[in-house]
């Protein structure tokens, strides 16, 4: 199974396939809103507003895992993100992404892209690069700013012919 073969449910409830993503540069991201790298969201909300239009999407999946830094219902969680980032990417339910009960997606990514430390996710804002074709590319820690990313996500849209 590749990336597009997996599904998740949006913030409102609606499933998507992934494959509704594919031709596109996709970077997917466990967030927080009550983590130290939330601000995380203002940077990754600027990348989405600057190469939107170019086909990059990001795809944020919260996660209550470390230290209980989501706790929010869908309805709280979206709503914080939206008052306090602008956030216009998509949002999906609250998942799991370590663990017995890890998002089936997860579980791919995590096995497409480890680390040295291994597979599991480290902390909140961790973030994979997919390329157009839906290839794993690139996994970043959490400490990476979005605006790191931006030379690797150019490269990937240009190769896309976007």
């Amino acid at each position: 199974m590749g990336f597009y073969d997996y599904s998740a449910k949006k913030i409102n409830g609606q499933e998507v396939k992934m494959d509704a993503y594919a031709g596109k540069v996709v970077i997917v991201v466990n967030t927080a809103s009550k983590c130290g790298l939330t601000p995380q969201f203002e940077g990754l909300e600027a990348l989405y507003r600057e190469y939107k239009d170019r086909g990059l999407e990001i795809l944020g999946f919260p996660c209550n895992q470390f230290a209980s830094q989501e706790p929010g219902d869908s309805h709280a969680i979206e709503e914080f993100c939206t008052r306090n980032y602008g956030v216009s990417f998509t949002m999906f339910e609250k998942i799991d992404v370590n663990g017995e009960h890890t998002h089936p997606l997860y579980q791919y990514l995590k096995k497409e892209k480890k680390t040295i430390i291994g597979a599991d996710i480290a902390w909140n804002f961790a973030k994979f690069l997919i390329d157009s074709e839906g290839k794993v590319v690139k996994r970043y820690l959490p400490t990476t700013a979005p605006q790191d990313m931006r030379k690797d996500i150019e490269k990937l849209l240009v190769a896309a012919g976007r």
